[in-house]
């Protein structure tokens, strides 16, 4: 279990609790990693953490802090490409009792990991490794980039794609899905992009029972909005995958109920798609939903199916309920009625024992 920061030891807090109430017994080693590990160490990301994690094979991961334009890169993209943890599942379901003008929602966002822009090949303005490279594509390319300029590089390679459509076309067969969908701005980078489509469309070929079709992101984003009821499992580079799973969490209520689990071959890391609200910090005011459902996809993970079944259930009757909620899911932001992290934890524990 890695806390993280900000809210992250609240919500995670609440989690152990609820997952030990589900009667699965867990041994957890409690590893810190983030900004006060930083300060302390200058590492926010210890080689301790990454050592645990492939020991155990399995983490549940509250949300780490990642600083804005300044500062060390993520935690989370470090550990993704520390373990190979190449695909990103963020499933979105509707819940009854949640504030969303939309229902019966059931999208499973699939996204790749390690390359793409959060690779994290970057190049500062003005640095010799920037200049350097805008003079080397003026050589090769005839094309004038501005001497101030910041890079960031976004590699996209066959075998990335490959591992990462075959993962959402299993995931689909494994778990009776009807469709995938890969979504991509393959007209406009035709060499990155390009070359996810066409490898995904080599994949699906794999797949006949299994329907296939592509969307370029911009008009994905615009169908969800008008009619998410056409789609199913979606699978993206890390980009797009990152913003779109966001808009799909919002579909369902928010980022307070959409889990995710970051997978390798033999490593899984559990955490909810949401930041560490540092503001939030210490106020028993975070939603613990998503984190809880995280919980709930590691105990699958780890073939717990009872219990992760029991655990969904509970977490649906306290939101259908509408009392042990947070603010958020409340019809005002300021409702005196709203309950705080850990009495939210206590509800779904009290369904669990009943």
């Amino acid at each position: 279990m890695i806390p993280g920061d900000g809210v992250g030891p609240e919500i995670t807090g609440a989690t152990r609790r609820v997952l030990e109430a589900t009667g699965v017994s867990i041994e957890w080693q409690v590893c810190e990693a983030g900004e006060a590990v930083y300060e302390k160490t200058g590492a926010p990301l210890p080689e301790s953490v990454i050592e645990s994690i492939k020991e155990t094979k399995v983490a549940l991961k509250g949300p780490v802090t990642t600083p804005v334009g300044k500062g060390f890169r993520s935690v989370n993209v470090a550990l993704r490409q520390a373990l190979d943890l190449y695909s990103c599942l963020r499933p979105c379901k509707s819940f009854k009792g949640a504030r969303t003008r939309f229902t019966s929602i059931d999208l499973v966002i699939v996204r790749e990991n390690t390359e793409d822009l959060y690779a994290g090949i970057e190049f500062q303005a003005g640095s010799e490794g920037a200049l350097g490279l805008i003079d080397y594509i003026k050589k090769a390319t005839g094309k004038t980039i501005r001497q101030d300029s910041g890079i960031s590089i976004k590699p996209i390679s066959r075998f990335g794609s490959e591992r990462i459509v075959r993962f959402a076309f299993e995931f689909a067969r494994k778990n009776k899905r009807r469709k995938v969908t890969a979504v991509h701005k393959a007209n406009i980078m035709k060499h990155s992009d390009g070359l996810f489509l066409e490898t995904a469309r080599e994949v699906a070929a794999r797949y006949p029972d299994i329907e296939f079709e592509d969307r370029i992101v911009d008009n994905m984003c615009m169908q969800l909005v008008q009619k998410p009821e056409q789609y199913d499992v979606l699978v993206l580079p890390n980009l797009y995958g990152d913003i779109v799973s966001d808009l799909a969490a919002g579909l369902i209520g928010g980022l307070g109920l959409a889990p995710g689990a970051n997978l390798g071959d033999e490593i899984a890391v559990f955490e909810p798609t949401h930041g560490s609200a540092p503001k939030y910090k210490g106020l028993n005011k975070m939603n613990p939903f998503a984190m809880m459902l995280s919980g709930a996809l590691m105990l699958r993970h780890l073939h717990e199916t009872a219990a992760a079944e029991r655990l969904e259930r509970a977490i649906a009757g306290v939101i259908e309920e509408g009392r042990a909620v947070t603010y958020d899911m409340k019809p005002s932001p300021d409702d005196p009625t709203a309950a705080g992290t850990s009495e939210v934890a206590d509800a779904v524990i009290e369904k669990l024992t009943r």
